[in-house]
């Protein structure tokens, strides 16, 4: 389960990066009830989505040539430079170097061997983000890939995960946790892309997970806000209910209401 207890290789951040974030921003805030605050004139146009006084995301400009909005998680690292050389090391691409946010903390910008793009945080004043697993805010982040085996191979040597295996018969998932965490430190899955997924033009990409009380209330605002489902809500036993939603600017994500057994 994701803390802000912060680990080596645990989620501690997570940005949505927007051709218009004025209007990501309005979409959030009827989705989940978010409030946008500017990070200030030096920021680039970075802010906060906040919920009170506790920051559970970013928001930026986005990549240009990114084409579409997307959702990128950070991953806690106590060195972003020699992380950075771990990714180039073992495929992956450094998109953008190890370099200082202010005082708040360093960052690299990276993607991984099949092409989902990730962020590591080395934290100066900023820690992380200060609000999970409540409603609206970050409860599980998912990886879906070409290649379950090498994706776990890569995050092993990049970030010091352990994993999971969950996987069944036709149906592939590893959990992974940090590698410093206990049984219950589980923050995320990894899961193959379907054939059906790749006809339709789907890559590697990174999925956060925001829980809800009700799933079906949720999307239901997020498609009369101009979303689209792309995966409608449903029961999972030991998990709970959930759905995938693309926003109007083509970032997706994904509403969870965990189950009250659940082993994540």
């Amino acid at each position: 389960m994701l803390s802000t207890d912060f680990l080596p290789g645990a989620p501690n951040w997570l940005d949505l990066g927007a051709p218009d974030s004025k209007a990501a921003a309005a979409y959030y805030g009827e989705v989940f009830g978010w409030q946008y605050v500017s990070a200030g004139p030096d920021a680039g146009g970075y802010g906060m989505f906040k919920i009170g006084d506790k920051t559970v995301a970013g928001i930026g400009p986005g990549d240009p040539s990114a084409g579409s909005a997307a959702w990128e998680p950070y991953f806690q690292t106590q060195d972003a430079e020699a992380t950075a050389k771990l990714v180039e090391q073992a495929g992956g691409t450094v998109r953008h170097p190890a370099m200082d946010v202010f005082d708040l903390g360093r960052m690299a910008v990276l993607g991984d061997p099949a092409g989902a793009n990730f962020c590591v945080w080395q934290p100066g004043v900023n820690k992380g983000l200060d609000l999970v697993n409540e409603p609206g805010s970050l409860y599980w982040t998912e990886l879906y890939t070409t290649d379950v085996p090498a994706a776990l191979g890569f995050y092993r040597t990049v970030l010091g995960w352990k994993t999971d295996d969950m996987s069944n018969p036709g149906f592939t998932y590893v959990v992974v946790s940090p590698g410093a965490g206990d049984d219950n430190a589980g923050h995320g899955g990894v899961a193959l892309l379907e054939e059906a997924q790749l006809a339709a033009g789907t890559t590697a990409h990174w999925l956060p997970y925001f829980t809800a009380t009700d799933v079906d209330a949720t999307v239901a605002k997020a498609v009369t806000a101009g979303g689209s489902l792309r995966v409608p809500a449903m029961d999972m036993p030991g998990v709970g209910r959930f759905a995938q939603v693309v926003d109007p600017q083509g970032a997706v994500f994904a509403i969870i209401t965990p189950a009250a057994d659940s082993a994540f």
